[in-house]
């Protein structure tokens, strides 16, 4: 082999040593290295990274082939097994031309080109090394950072990030006939902004057209581009066929807008614009969406607005504001559970300050109330405004200190089951809450003595005749936290774990206040589990607190791997009442009788890789049985492979008896077929509460999904969507999006075109 090195003396110095050499001919294996400036040299790499690809214009130039012709300060000529390469660029071709003046490549027959992940073949290739602009005749294209893949005419180099495709293809699939493929006259590809546009295209599946625009763009990963989305259509049982066309607008990287003009058969077309936006000290969203509704012959609306923004260090403002013209609009118009049942809509506006033992805020709150007249609720009461301080410091000396503070101006004039509202019973009312607690924390035990004060006043209006306006409560509260925990080494199906055992004893003494003639603003019955069994009050809000001469006792043992991993919990729990509490909700007698409560069970854990179990029992010992259980499993052997199994019974619901099961999962059925489902089935009914069912079929490069699902959207009416939805893989998405619905209703829902997570299993 003979190699010709020139030496970088830069361009005049180059045309000088051109006398020496009027022809250069070599009949053998020949590499030469041409540096395209005075000052070209690979830029030191210190970090030891690769340089980066803005950095190829000053690498030098390596060609090899079998012959070599010509003037090397002019052109060379190249012929056989043809490699011109520098940086991440590489040619290969059967005969090639570098014509060093210009710093361009021409190479004919068998081209193959890199360029940075890309790869492309063709009949002949002309390339600027310097400024990447040439083009390919007759070419195929690889993208690297996408897989997506074509032919054309010919593709026109405009830059190192830009192509343009003229009469070419475009499609994810790896198979030389792809099932899906994009067709346009002409194709603006962006690598740099990873978007592609399409002009006078038309997208084929099967060989049948099923989409064509004027003017479309796509992305060429998943990064967001401006442009039309792809269309979504779909049928429900409140409108009938739906399609929904938007159009995005990538703002700014941290700025977007999308416009989506639905058109509902039965009740007409719907505009909608959904904004977002995201700053240092500020992130927000605003939806909004209106119709004249045909069915209706009204016009209806729905708007939701989020907003926080860091005004100042630990200064906190934001705001969260919902909206709807009617009761109705959210199951008319909504496809998600969610929102379909959404019955309380918040206006709240707040202010926060966070300091480093204390934290302030104001807020006022307001409720709109989506009725549903077969099943009336009580709306909660406005606060206007509210007002909180709170302070905490832990060990001061042993001690940990605690104080909270609010005062709300409370007012309501709706009241269930009336069909105008009056002015019910309001005002203010203000309480402050100091608490000492002295914790003693050893290895293996603990014991937390605590000792607090309520004390809270009322100042009322719209009060009956009589009833007393200026309220006062002061009430002490003693409490007494200690527990153990015992260790010890086991070893269950062949498996090194620890077993603990803790123990733990609460109690609690708060005496009695009679509360009978106070208001209640907010306050509920908390909700009996092991959580609240350790809390100091059984009714959550600040209206009621109840007394107490009670013992809370739990035992508990947990078998953990040495990986941190819990295997299986056990627990159960009681309280114990020395005395029966009388304060009540509504000055009603108390619903606690006998010297205890209810029995609390439970048993859980990720039992195997595939097995997870999660049972809990609410148990009466007066009545002889289970008051609320829940009994639920996930089997899970294998990546979209799930079965999900739950029983619910609850007696103290307000509806009346509660008793359902809820059965869910996804599963392949043969090689590219999945199941899904999901079924919530009422007993007492007799009924489906809600259902979920479809199918979903994978192929190399693209997946088809047909979902059916029923929504209840009031107590006695239940909403029926149908999604059809073709995705076409680093593409778009054709159809209506199931997806959502999907991943809420079947509990270890996976995307079935996502590479397996095979670590879980």
């Amino acid at each position: 082999m003979i190699r010709f090195f020139k030496f970088p003396f830069g361009r005049l110095a180059d045309l000088r040593m051109s006398r020496f050499f009027t022809s250069l001919v070599v009949a053998a294996s020949a590499t030469t290295v041409l540096p395209i400036s005075a000052q070209a040299q690979t830029t030191p790499n210190t970090q030891g990274k690769q340089p980066k690809a803005a950095d190829d214009k000053d690498s030098p130039v390596n060609i090899s082939a079998e012959q070599m012709t010509g003037r090397p300060d002019r052109q060379i000529n190249l012929d056989r097994d043809v490699e011109v390469v520098r940086g991440e660029t590489t040619i290969k071709a059967d005969k090639a031309e570098y014509r060093i003046i210009k710093d361009e490549v021409e190479a004919t027959g068998h081209v193959w080109m890199k360029r940075l992940q890309d790869r492309y073949t063709g009949d002949k290739a002309v390339m600027n090394m310097d400024s990447g602009k040439g083009y390919v005749n007759n070419p195929t294209y690889l993208f690297g950072k996408n897989g997506g893949r074509g032919k054309a005419e010919k593709i026109d180099f405009l830059s190192d990030d830009q192509a343009l495709v003229t009469e070419g293809t475009y499609s994810t699939c790896e198979a030389l006939d792809p099932d899906w493929y994009l067709q346009a006259s002409k194709l603006d590809l962006d690598s740099g902004r990873d978007v592609g546009t399409m002009r006078s295209g038309v997208v084929y599946f099967k060989g049948v057209p099923i989409l064509g625009a004027p003017l479309m763009s796509f992305p060429l990963s998943g990064e967001r581009k401006s442009g039309v989305l792809p269309p979504t259509f779909g049928v429900t049982s409140t409108g009938g066929a739906e399609l929904t066309v938007p159009y995005y607008f990538n703002i700014a990287p941290n700025r977007d807008l999308t416009l989506y003009p639905r058109y509902i058969a039965r009740r007409g077309l719907l505009l909608g614009a959904d904004a977002r936006y995201l700053g240092e000290t500020y992130s927000g969203e605003t939806r909004i969406e209106g119709i004249q509704d045909r069915v209706t012959g009204t016009g209806r609306y729905s708007l939701s607005t989020l907003h926080t923004q860091t005004l100042a260090p630990n200064l906190v403002f934001g705001w969260n504001v919902n909206k709807a013209s009617d009761n109705d609009y959210p199951s008319d118009f909504s496809h998600s559970v969610t929102a379909s049942t959404q019955r309380l809509l918040t206006r709240d506006v707040g202010l926060n300050y966070t300091g480093e033992y204390w934290s302030a805020a104001g807020h006022v709150t307001k409720y709109q109330l989506l009725q549903d007249v077969t099943a009336p609720i009580q709306k909660p009461y406005d606060r206007l405004p509210q007002l909180n301080l709170t302070a905490a410091r832990q060990d001061v000396g042993g001690f940990d200190l605690n104080f909270a503070s609010e005062f709300a101006r409370f007012s309501n004039t709706f009241t269930a089951g009336t069909s105008t509202g009056s002015e019910m019973v309001g005002g203010d009312r203000m309480y402050a809450t100091p608490s000492i607690s002295y914790p003693i924390i050893r290895p293996g035990y603990f014991i937390t003595p605590k000792a607090s004060l309520d004390a809270t006043t009322y100042r009322l209006n719209n009060v009956a005749v009589g009833a007393p306006t200026n309220l006062t409560r002061v009430v002490p509260t003693y409490s007494l936290d200690a527990g153990m925990t015992f260790e010890r080494d086991t070893n269950i199906f062949g498996r090194d774990m620890t077993q603990t055992l803790e123990p733990r004893l609460f109690y609690v003494r708060t005496p009695y206040r009679d509360q009978s003639q106070y208001p209640n603003f907010d306050s509920g019955l908390a909700d009996f589990n092991f959580a609240q069994i350790f809390s100091e009050n059984r009714f959550v809000g600040h209206d009621r607190i109840s007394d107490a001469n009670q013992i809370t006792g739990a035992l508990v043992s947990r078998f953990i791997e040495e990986n941190g991993l819990e295997r299986l919990r056990m627990a159960v729990g009681q309280r114990f009442y020395f005395s029966d509490p009388k304060v009540t909700l509504d000055g009603t007698t108390s619903t606690i009788n006998g010297s205890k409560s209810d029995l609390l069970l439970s048993l859980g854990g990720q039992i195997s890789n595939k097995l997870s179990l999660d049972n809990t029992v609410q148990y009466s010992e007066t009545l002889h049985q289970m008051v609320r259980s829940t009994f639920g499993g996930r089997w899970q052997p294998a990546p979209k492979k799930v079965l999900n199994l739950t029983y619910r019974l609850d007696r103290t619901n307000s509806t009346g008896l509660l008793k359902q099961f809820d059965v869910s999962g996804q599963w392949p059925i043969s090689q590219r077929w999945y199941a899904v489902s999901r079924i919530n089935y009422s007993i007492p009914d007799k009924t489906v509460a809600e259902g979920l069912l479809g199918m979903e079929y994978k192929a190399d490069c693209w997946v088809f999904r047909l979902v059916a699902q029923r929504i209840p959207t009031s107590s006695t009416k239940a909403s029926t969507s149908f999604f059809i939805q073709l995705e076409l893989n680093g593409f778009s998405k054709i159809g209506s999006n199931p997806l959502d619905a999907l991943s809420s209703s079947i509990p270890g829902y996976q995307l079935i075109n996502k590479p397996d997570d095979i670590t879980r299993y």
